[in-house]
């Protein structure tokens, strides 16, 4: 797939942005695996995606407020990979020209690399605690939280964050051991300066 770039990393480390900029620069096609998880979770059964269905079954509370840290990050779907031949299914079916960029918080280390022609093919935006707690105040300045639909928002959204911290030094750990390029994301990049970065890795 020499005509697939990745972009993967931790939540609200700005992937979209990034992603969507350089898409829009050098006319690629742009995927958003975000975009594609309402899609994705039709498309399989319970058997596929077991993780993925017991996730579904579950109330706000049982998801966000009633389960730890470390338990909600061994157990989210789409931490584990669940729907992950989906992306590359989809990605199949598109034409070779022009490039896609693929983006999101699914893209796993350990799957992509079989996938990468060279590593600068692919790249994940590791945040720092402090940077994801500030993008997600944002958001939710904007948009409002889903935690909101709990019974303790709180809880919620201290676990939500707990779990995400857990994933982001997963995504480290793992980029490092595989020798796969990652970049932090700390604040001290602005979005122009992060797109840039991202556009070296590629080669662009």
């Amino acid at each position: 797939m020499r005509h697939v770039h990745w972009i993967g990393g931790g939540s609200g480390a700005g992937k979209s942005t990034v992603a969507r900029r350089l898409a829009e620069r050098h006319g690629w096609r742009l995927y958003s695996t975000d975009d594609a998880m309402a899609d994705h979770a039709r498309r399989t059964t319970a058997e596929e995606a077991p993780l993925l269905h017991a996730f579904l079954a579950m109330d706000m509370d049982e998801r966000w407020v009633h389960r730890s840290p470390e338990d909600m990050l061994e157990t989210f779907h789409w931490f584990r990979g669940e729907g992950f031949g989906l992306i590359v299914e989809d990605l199949r079916r598109m034409p070779a020209e022009p490039c896609v960029l693929v983006e999101g918080f699914r893209l796993l280390p350990h799957l992509v690399k079989p996938l990468l022609p060279e590593p600068g093919h692919a790249v994940w935006l590791l945040p720092t605690a402090a940077f994801r707690r500030a993008a997600f105040r944002s958001r939710a300045a904007t948009v409002g939280s889903f935690t909101e639909r709990t019974g303790d928002p709180g809880r919620a959204e201290h676990n939500l964050a707990a779990r995400d911290d857990l994933f982001t030094r997963h995504l480290r750990d793992e980029t490092a051991r595989l020798g796969l390029p990652s970049l932090v994301v700390d604040g001290t990049l602005t979005e122009d300066e992060l797109t840039e970065r991202v556009g070296d890795v590629f080669g662009l």
